[in-house]
């Protein structure tokens, strides 16, 4: 599942192809016929996303509200003379001047106004990415809570837009053991994490791939996919630690796969 600088590159992105002026918006699969033609041609105000949700706000007041979801997916191509024939199962088509982009696979891709927007907004944790976001809220859910950490930082109602690698790997930098019950973890932890949080997403905004091993670490085996820089911990299960050399650990935590090693992250004495 895509996390949440992904959503935000898209916004930025479509922004730039689409922003203050028309777009034509269509539903090559027919599913989001109805609500497509409800913003068909109108100029599209703003892009921006929260967490892990996108909103197109569209001159007039619908918004286009998109989670992409497990397999939810935007590919985008410069317009010629001729649009392109539909590939595969397209949502949603959107058609600007010089580019279009076509939307398959996707959770949520719906018309709504401002209060159905807010509503959405209002189950959300604070965005790390966002100028707005208030982690003293995050801490207090957090601190208050007996569920393991691990847990609580893909809980998008705690924190919006941390998936499994941010989590994983954000715990290992901070040597913090995934199960340690959120009570638990000290608010210098917290604060310190959530700092780093921000600047490893920020990185992710910037360059479009989560870049987490500090150049001392980076070195040893690849990473689990050829197009993506080294983790410490994420999808290395048995693989030897970077820093202790230890074998790296993996459990099912509350329906998600979570990574750790156990000995950098072992529960501190006492």
């Amino acid at each position: 599942m895509p996390e949440g600088h992904t959503l935000h590159r898209l916004a930025r992105l479509h922004q730039r192809r689409f922003g203050g002026a028309p777009v034509a918006v269509s539903s090559p699969q027919g599913r989001f016929a109805e609500a497509a033609a409800a913003v068909d041609g109108r100029v599209l105000r703003k892009s921006n996303a929260w967490g892990k949700h996108l909103f197109h706000h569209y001159a007039g007041g619908p918004i286009v509200h998109v989670h992409l979801g497990l397999y939810g997916t935007f590919t985008e191509w410069e317009r010629s003379e001729e649009l392109p024939e539909p590939v595969g199962q397209v949502r949603m088509r959107m058609v600007g001047a010089e580019y279009g982009t076509d939307l398959r696979g996707p959770t949520v891709c719906e018309v709504i106004d401002e209060a159905q927007a807010s509503e959405v907004v209002a189950k959300l944790g604070p965005d790390p990415l966002r100028s707005d976001a208030d982690p003293a809220w995050a801490w207090n859910r957090i601190t208050k809570s007996r569920r393991p950490i691990g847990a609580l930082l893909m809980d998008q109602t705690v924190i919006a837009g941390v998936g499994n690698v941010y989590r994983s790997e954000l715990l290992f930098r901070h040597r913090i053991d995934p199960y340690r019950p959120g009570r638990a973890v000290s608010e210098a932890e917290f604060d310190a994490a959530w700092t780093d949080l921000v600047a490893l997403m920020k990185v992710g905004l910037r360059g479009g791939k989560i870049v987490v091993v500090r150049p001392e670490h980076d070195h040893g085996p690849p990473s689990y996919a050829p197009d993506r820089p080294r983790t410490y911990v994420y999808r290395r299960a048995g693989e030897p630690c970077r820093v202790s050399g230890d074998p790296i650990c993996t459990a099912v935590l509350e329906g998600r796969n979570v990574f750790w090693c156990p000995t950098c992250q072992s529960e501190p004495p006492g």
